[in-house]
């Protein structure tokens, strides 16, 4: 079945699943609405936001191993996401996705930056001393210690401070995506997921532009294993359908129809979690300029894959690395796209 062939289903919520689920994703959405649809959407989000699920994600963070705050205005916010539903996955309570995203101090422009999770780094101590403090996979800080440990290892490894963290469950990507009644992707290759939604657990993709539906977007979002370069590929999936998401939903009138953005806001069953000096509100409200077209996806400078003992690992390219972030923290828009691989 082609990738964009798939019947559009609308799951209905539960009275649990309310609208904190998405809330990150909405607020990223309003803020490239701008204008007067932004003012109406902050009114909303500020109903809303008394309800998101909070995290301390800063609290066992020792302040003097922390980087100091360079760039005054510019925001860095790590979003951290996992798919517990994903039958291919491997990772248990690891993150599977690591995006340093960068937001400019003029708030004009964003670059978003996904560090592979295999990515060999070093993993400071955790809280309890009993588990890190040696080299391992970036993702393995997750499991260690929690957020904490995972903001410590990010900051060590890029030197960029982090000041927001927002935790999301990219299994939510169907119902967003069903939500705005399916989004565009330009499918690099033809391939066919032995992983899908689809009744018969197979889903054949087209190269080209296509319009995807939530599930065929969410197995085109997972799937790593049809490609030689692995979760490297599916970080390029996970970019696409999220700038497919953000394009419609911006072009698409949300805030214009009042069903259609209920629709969307109520769309995912997963939690999301930020952390609790995050206001999504002002956020969304600063970023009220913004365009889609100013976002810039871009993949943390590797050399590829090799291995450390027994494990298959990302090797980072530490020089083209250093580049990138020093320019992160100081700001430099340029040096930023010059460093970054984009795709």
């Amino acid at each position: 079945m082609s990738g964009g062939g798939g019947a559009k289903t609308k799951k209905a919520p539960s009275k649990h699943q309310r609208t904190k689920r998405i809330i990150l994703i909405t607020a990223l959405v309003f803020a490239l609405l701008g204008g007067g649809g932004a003012m109406a959407a902050g009114l909303y989000l500020r109903s809303l936001e008394s309800g998101i699920a909070r995290v301390d994600a800063f609290n066992e963070v020792p302040e003097e191993s922390r980087p100091e705050k360079v760039a005054d205005g510019a925001m860095n916010i790590l979003l951290l996401g996992s798919d517990t539903r994903d039958p291919s996955s491997e990772s248990g309570s690891r993150t599977d996705t690591i995006i340093l995203a960068h937001l400019t101090g003029d708030k004009s422009s964003a670059q978003l930056v996904s560090i592979p999770r295999d990515t060999w780094v070093h993993v400071p101590a955790s809280k309890d001393g009993r588990r890190g403090n040696k080299e391992a996979k970036i993702n393995a800080s997750f499991a260690w210690g929690g957020i904490p440990l995972m903001v410590q290892t990010v900051e060590s490894f890029t030197g960029v401070r982090v000041d927001h963290v927002a935790v999301i469950d990219f299994a939510g990507f169907k119902d967003i995506v069903d939500a705005l009644d399916g989004v565009k992707v330009d499918v690099e290759k033809s391939f066919t997921t032995a992983y899908s939604l689809s009744p018969s657990g197979k889903r054949t993709f087209t190269k080209g532009l296509q319009t995807l539906d939530g599930a065929a977007a969410l197995d085109y979002a997972r799937e790593r294993h049809a490609f030689a370069d692995g979760d490297l590929a599916r970080i390029r999936h996970q970019q696409d359908v999220i700038k497919g998401i953000l394009d419609k939903a911006a072009s698409g009138g949300l805030l214009t129809n009042p069903a259609k953005l209920n629709s969307f806001v109520k769309a995912s069953s997963d939690t999301v979690k930020v952390d609790d000096t995050l206001s999504l509100t002002d956020m969304a409200m600063s970023l009220r300029h913004l365009r889609s077209s100013n976002l810039t996806f871009m993949t943390s400078p590797t050399e590829g894959t090799g291995t450390r003992g027994t494990e298959s690992v990302v090797l980072a390219n530490t020089e083209q690395a250093k580049l990138l972030y020093d320019a992160m923290r100081r700001d430099s828009v340029p040096e930023i796209l010059a460093a970054g691989v984009k795709k």
